[in-house]
C-alpha cells in the first residue's frame, strides 16, 4: 500500500477494519488549510480500480468562507470514476458561512458492474450562532453516469430568498442529497422504512428511484440530524446493496 501526498488534500490514513470479510478498506480525506476562501478552486479526483472496494470519508466538515467583495467564488470539483468496482463516498457536511459565493460539483462515472452509496450534505449559515444565510450563494451539482450515458443529474440554487422561502428549504439550514446505485423496488421501502421514524418538522426526508438510482433529499435544521438520518440509511442498506452489514468508519465516534 502506497501513499503520496500534493498540493492541500490528502489521505490521512487507510484502515482495514473489514478484512475478515472482505470488506472495502476506509480512507479519511483531510484538508489541512481548514477551509475554502473566495477564488480558491479545490478539487478531488478518486479512482476505483477493478475488484476494489473503498470506503471514503472527511476527517472534518468543510468550510467556506465568505467572499469580501461578494464576486468571486470559492470552487470545489470532486469526480469520482468507477471501474467495476465499489465506492462508498460518506463525507461530512460542507458549512456556507454567511455571505459565501460557492460553486460544488460531483460527479461519478460508473463502468460496468460497479456499485455506488453516497452523499453530499451541506448547511447554510452558522445555525449553532444564529447566523442565517442572508446574503451568498450556493451553486451545487451532483451527477452520476455509467458507460457513458447519464443516469441522475441534479442542480441546486441556493441564496437568501431560496433559503427562507417555503419553496425552497423552509427556513432549514441544512439539505442533503443521498444516492444509490443499484437498486430496485424493495431498497426503496427499506429506506423509507428505515428513516420514517427521523421524519418530523426538524427533519423531512423523501426517496424515489428513478432507473435503479435510489434517492434520498433531505432538509433539517441541523445539519447534524440530517446526517444521522443519512447513516441510519446506509446502515440499513449497506447489506442489501453491497452485501455485507455496515460498518463505521471510527473516526465518526471522535
Amino acid at each position: 500500500m502506497r501513499r503520496s501526498h500534493e498540493g492541500p488534500l490528502l489521505v490521512q490514513r487507510v484502515f482495514q477494519p473489514e478484512l475478515e470479510t472482505a470488506g472495502p478498506c476506509h480512507a479519511y480525506i483531510v484538508h489541512p488549510p481548514g477551509g475554502v476562501v473566495s477564488g480558491d478552486e479545490l478539487s478531488l479526483t478518486v479512482r476505483v480500480a477493478p475488484q476494489a472496494r473503498t470506503l471514503l470519508t472527511s476527517a472534518a466538515a468543510g468550510k467556506f468562507y465568505r467572499s469580501p467583495d461578494g464576486n468571486r467564488a470559492g470552487r470545489l470539483a470532486q469526480r469520482f470514476e468507477i471501474d467495476h468496482g465499489e465506492l462508498e463516498w460518506l463525507p461530512l457536511e460542507n458549512l456556507y458561512y454567511p455571505c459565501a459565493i460557492v460553486e460544488v460539483s460531483t460527479r461519478i462515472d460508473l463502468t460496468g458492474e460497479s456499485r455506488f452509496i453516497g452523499w453530499e450534505i451541506g448547511c447554510l449559515g452558522l445555525p449553532a450562532q444564529s447566523r442565517r444565510f442572508e446574503s451568498g450563494r450556493v451553486h451545487q451539482g451532483i451527477e452520476l453516469w455509467r458507460g457513458g450515458h447519464p443516469l441522475w443529474i441534479e442542480r441546486m440554487h441556493f441564496d437568501g430568498v431560496s433559503a427562507d422561502a417555503m419553496w425552497g428549504l423552509a427556513g432549514h439550514a441544512a439539505f442533503g442529497s443521498w444516492l444509490a446505485y443499484p437498486a430496485g423496488p424493495p431498497e426503496l421501502e427499506q429506506a423509507r422504512s428505515a428513516t420514517a421514524q427521523c421524519s418530523g418538522t426538524e427533519l423531512v426526508v423523501a426517496w424515489t428511484l428513478v432507473d435503479h438510482v435510489l434517492c434520498g433529499r433531505a432538509r433539517a435544521r441541523r445539519a447534524d440530524r440530517l446526517r444521522a438520518a443519512f447513516i441510519e440509511a446506509w446502515g440499513s442498506l449497506r447489506p442489501a446493496l453491497l452485501g455485507r452489514s455496515a460498518h463505521a468508519p471510527r473516526i465518526w465516534s471522535t
